[in-house]
């Protein structure tokens, strides 16, 4: 019996996008195809990341692509940002992770609030992956409350002593460079670039994950780390500056996500098209059909809501709320996906020769990661109702 060929662009989505948008979607679909879906079960299975991944996803353009091209990156727009995050996250979260956090929590803030000479200087290594760069801002007391937190900043000589941990941070264990958010003695939040070699900064890994496994997660931990002056971000100081950082990333992760319900579905469709049990295909009993039906209207809207806030983003008109909303409803919205296409499996879906239970283990940690699912329902009631539930 011939099968029905799958359409995940329900809307018409791609009218909405330019040619130039199509191509580098397509050129990053290649590459996920040829450089990340032959290897991913292996390397999650294994813990380890793929090999070589940076300087790859910095020869597509996939690091910094919306930072201008006089610092090494593409100048694309948001919505291609999006686009090659979707593509990414397609292949696996711990991919669009890596090219995320070198994106918008390295290079975008060296680049909004560094100086000259900063981004000269790191921008166009960190674009083509020769370096790679990780973000510091959760620390082991303070996760979604980062306003408490305690790594500090004291004037010594011509620079700073910086003390203090993170924790949950993706490519610490490889990483090159950090950016760090830390308090000074008056209590402002600035952001300092901590160089691997520094005398007392350490990056231990953190073992036994059951996400985001083909990528390395650690720490960042500070002893009497001298920082020169020359190393602190001059164009901010105060939490604008990480939070700027984090609605960049989160932006990336509502387009990221739609990959990852993608590749779920697809794969859920394909199954319940060639799985015969009664006598005739699963995708002929209505409960198969409900579930397939629900997938595609929540991708359907998730798309169109990142699209659009996409625009908002080009025109500088986006809002931290907005961003917040998108984060929240797509990263649900996926994880759900992944967890019911995994019941269309049966047992099959538990095992890596199908990716939904590598997506569903690894959008469970995309769902608290940038801010949780309960903290954005919380900023997202604050705005509605101008009251502050966080405390």
């Amino acid at each position: 019996m011939m099968t029905k060929q799958i359409n995940t662009d329900y809307y018409q989505v791609d009218d909405l996008l330019s040619e130039e948008h199509k191509l580098i979607r397509q050129s990053v679909r290649d590459f996920v195809k040829a450089e990340i879906k032959p290897f991913i079960e292996d390397a999650a299975q294994e813990h380890r990341a793929i090999a070589g991944l940076m300087p790859k996803l910095g020869a597509i353009g996939a690091l910094g692509p919306y930072i201008p091209t006089e610092y090494g990156g593409a100048g694309l727009d948001q919505i291609s940002y999006g686009l090659i995050m979707q593509e990414l996250e397609a292949g696996d979260s711990a991919i669009r992770s890596a090219a995320s956090v070198q994106s918008s929590l390295v290079m975008f803030p060296i680049y909004t609030y560094g100086s000259e000479e900063q981004r000269v200087k790191y921008l166009p290594r960190l674009a083509s992956g020769e370096l790679v760069g990780s973000f510091g801002l959760t620390e082991p007391n303070h996760g979604s409350d980062p306003g408490g937190m305690e790594t500090k900043l004291t004037t010594k000589g011509d620079g700073f002593l910086l003390n203090g941990a993170k924790m949950w941070i993706t490519n610490s264990p490889v990483c090159d460079i950090a950016v760090v958010w830390a308090r000074d003695e008056s209590g402002k939040v600035s952001g300092v670039i901590v160089e691997r070699g520094m005398a007392g900064f350490e990056t231990p890994e953190t073992l036994h994950k059951w996400s985001l496994r083909a990528s390395k997660t650690g720490e960042l931990v500070f002893h009497d780390v001298f920082i020169p002056a020359e190393n602190v971000l001059p164009g901010v100081n105060s939490m604008r500056g990480p939070l700027s950082c984090l609605n960049s990333a989160r932006y990336g992760i509502s387009w990221g996500v739609i990959g990852a319900a993608i590749d779920c579905y697809e794969t859920a469709v394909q199954y319940a098209q060639e799985r015969h049990q009664f006598g005739k295909p699963i995708a002929g009993f209505q409960l198969q059909q409900k579930k397939l039906a629900e997938f595609l209207t929540e991708i359907t809207k998730a798309q169109l809501l990142s699209w659009r806030l996409g625009v908002l983003k080009n025109e500088g008109r986006a809002t931290p709320q907005q961003i917040s909303l998108a984060k929240r409803n797509n990263v649900n919205m996926a994880l759900q996906i992944a967890r019911e296409s995994r019941q269309i499996l049966g047992g099959m879906g538990i095992v890596g020769d199908f990716p939904i239970m590598r997506h569903m283990m690894n959008l469970e940690s995309v769902i608290t990661y940038e801010g949780t699912h309960d903290i954005h329902l919380l900023i997202t009631g604050q705005d509605i109702t101008g009251l502050n539930a966080f405390s």
